[in-house]
């Protein structure tokens, strides 16, 4: 935020400037809406999610998140299950011998520096509707609309996404709108050593020890702290939604430090 933004925040009453927030916000995403409701790939990708839309009702899924915790799960065990995975997940493709069911990458650091990986990909690909100006749109592609503003949690992946600050909570809405129940989260430890203001870019100094590839995020990738914080108000939304339509998210990281989910060991699921 802006020295100006804080100063007239400061000296501005929390009625009018809230007021004056939500009325810039909608002004914004009016002025969006069009291209992203309208735009051709973006029609063909409401139509992908549509069929989509309780394609796997009663079935459990996995989204695989990435931290270090993941090298030490024996994922090889999900080859034939239902599975999410994201950011630069298909590094360990090939040491575990299948690639993941669907792929999702809304972050701009991760879609620009990894755009040939992405595009190699031949798995379904959830992006946000920003990767329209780096990628095509192919048979495989699902453009999302994503935001960061306005907190909430979609049931129906053809409305507006919030990203609540990790890929994995834009996962769990996917996983939602697909109808996956149990949904089960593996290498989500929500921890990490790299510290410094939330949602602040930094640039990689060497091996990268907040992911399960030392490579994952390598010297000179340019990439964002986290913001736990947020990440857990999106986490919580999505339990309450999950548990309202009578279904279970369920926590299998091994020893993952969020506290959100209920705890499963991961060798009892199988």
């Amino acid at each position: 935020m802006s020295s100006l933004r804080q100063n007239v925040k400061r000296f501005t009453p929390q009625p009018v400037w809230q007021v004056g927030r939500e009325s810039w916000l909608a002004f914004k995403h009016a002025l969006g809406w069009p291209l992203a409701t309208l735009h051709p790939w973006r029609r063909v990708s409401l139509l992908r999610l549509a069929k989509l839309k309780d394609a796997h009702r009663g079935q459990r899924a996995f989204i695989l998140g990435n931290g270090p915790s993941l090298a030490r799960t024996d994922v090889r065990r999900l080859a034939d299950e239902q599975t999410f995975g994201m950011n630069r997940a298909y590094l360990a493709f090939p040491k575990w011998g299948f690639t993941t069911s669907y792929f999702v990458c809304v972050n701009d650091l991760v879609l620009e520096q990894c755009l040939e990986d992405i595009q190699r990909l031949s798995i379904p690909k959830f992006l946000s509707w920003r990767a329209r100006r780096l990628l095509q749109l192919e048979a495989t592609t699902i453009f999302l609309r994503t935001t960061y503003e306005r907190p909430t949690f979609a049931r129906d992946a053809r409305a507006r996404l919030w990203e609540g600050a990790t890929v994995t909570y834009v996962a769990l809405q996917l996983a939602f709108h697909m109808g996956f129940d149990p949904v089960i989260l593996i290498g989500v430890d929500h921890n990490f050593v790299s510290k410094g203001a939330p949602n602040s870019t930094v640039v990689s100094q060497g091996q990268d020890r907040d992911h399960f590839d030392t490579k994952y995020f390598a010297r000179g990738f340019r990439w964002q702290l986290p913001d736990l914080e947020t990440s857990e108000k999106a986490y919580k939304m999505a339990r309450k939604a999950f548990e309202t339509d009578g279904r279970q998210v369920l926590d299998a990281t091994l020893e993952g430090q969020l506290t959100i989910f209920p705890k499963v060991d991961y060798n009892s699921l199988f």
